[in-house]
């Protein structure tokens, strides 16, 4: 379906308030900044800001979508002759790609690592998060994979996914990002598999 112009006019005020905020969390802090001065400095009312965002800790979010909808769906278009850890790394890897192609969204990831509270509200929406990656992960092998081992390489593929967020932190943001993730998959996924990345058409 097309998108129409209130969903895109919707949209672009959403990016311009998330900038906003973001400015205002780097300056003062996230913890300092209330949603009234967001709302001041964007030309909006504070009621008006709720209307795009829920919460002053979404709006930190916006760049990055940490409910991991976009990895979800594309989980279940991968080829179903695909292990399920190849998956995880080639739907991750495209998810970073596809992050880190958005200074607002590489804003947002500093932000989030950098303040306790914000690291604490990703953690929730990840559970929910993984629940919905492991439950694709089952649906697409047809009942070949047990909830168990769908949730221990979940588990394994966050886990993974969070210590190159923070070695790319670590280096500040000069370390290919990309890179550290394979090697996290490599070092975690079988050994057979160890230190295989994505093959040039794009699958592992």
């Amino acid at each position: 379906m097309t998108e129409g112009l209130r969903d895109r006019t919707r949209r672009a005020v959403r990016a311009e308030i998330a900038e906003v905020a973001l400015g205002l969390f780097a300056a003062q802090g996230f913890d300092d900044t209330t949603v009234d001065q967001i709302a001041r400095a964007a030309g909006l009312t504070k009621r008006s800001f709720f209307r795009y965002f829920p919460t002053k800790e979404d709006a930190a979010f916006a760049g990055v979508d940490v409910t991991g909808e976009h990895v979800v769906h594309a989980l279940r278009e991968r080829p179903v002759d695909e292990t399920p850890w190849r998956s995880l790394h080639q739907v991750l890897r495209d998810w970073q790609q596809r992050i880190h192609a958005s200074e607002q969204a590489v804003a947002s990831l500093r932000l989030i690592e950098s303040t306790p509270s914000l690291r604490a509200r990703v953690h929730e929406k990840r559970e929910h998060w993984r629940g919905a990656v492991s439950e694709a992960l089952r649906d697409r092998s047809d009942g070949g994979l047990d909830a168990f081992t769908a949730d221990l390489l979940v588990n394994a593929a966050t886990a993974a996914l969070d210590t190159a967020t923070r070695e790319w932190l670590r280096s500040g943001g000069t370390a290919d990002r990309l890179a550290l993730l394979d090697r996290a998959f490599a070092l975690l996924g079988p050994k057979e598999a160890a230190g295989a990345g994505p093959s040039r058409n794009g699958r592992q």
